[in-house]
């Protein structure tokens, strides 16, 4: 945060970035390029005497289970929150995606939460629970919650959750001059 002026209007040209990431994920994803390696070298070492649908099957199997767990935990492995003048934005993974975009403008507030764990929410990843709203959670640590003008709640986890609030809040109600004289 940079320090400025009481009373003084800011300019909110920069972007605050901040992220989670949870190293625990790669070992699902090894696992995932396991059962793909298996799915190749059966279709490879097709020497089965039971005919060619069970090995198709098997072949196809592995593969399908490999990149759903592969990308599925790949998706999770760390969290990037950005804001910047005009929105909150958060992208899950190397790859980017799920990604949300929220317009300040539909932000109500936000809090500091200071213990998010994927227990309180059915595991990690993007969830979703109807008493709580939606969170993207990929460790266990500190988080945001934003309140939604919809009623709805996004918790995030990131690392230096407090700064992402006082800049969230800062840009929710910005600065205005006071009167002079």
């Amino acid at each position: 945060m940079r320090d400025r002026p009481r009373g003084a209007h800011t300019s909110y040209s920069y972007v605050w970035t901040g992220r989670a990431t949870n190293r625990m994920q790669w070992l699902p994803a090894l696992i995932g390029a396991a059962c793909m390696a298996l799915g190749i070298v059966l279709a490879a070492d097709s020497a089965w005497s039971n005919g060619t649908a069970p090995l198709a099957m098997a072949v196809v199997g592995c593969i399908a289970a490999g990149l759903l767990v592969l990308f599925g935990t790949l998706a999770f492995v760390h969290v990037v929150l950005r804001v910047d003048e005009d929105n909150v934005e958060v992208r899950c993974g190397h790859i980017g995606v799920p990604r949300r975009r929220i317009p300040l403008s539909h932000v109500a507030g936000a809090a500091f939460v200071p213990h998010v764990t994927p227990r309180h929410w059915g595991g990690w990843g993007y969830r979703w629970r109807p008493e709580k709203g939606t969170a993207v959670v990929v460790r266990r640590g500190e988080g945001i919650a934003l309140s939604l003008w919809d009623g709805h709640t996004l918790t995030i986890t990131v690392d230096d959750a407090e700064a992402a609030v006082a800049v969230i809040r800062d840009r929710l109600h910005p600065h205005r001059p006071g009167p002079t004289g």
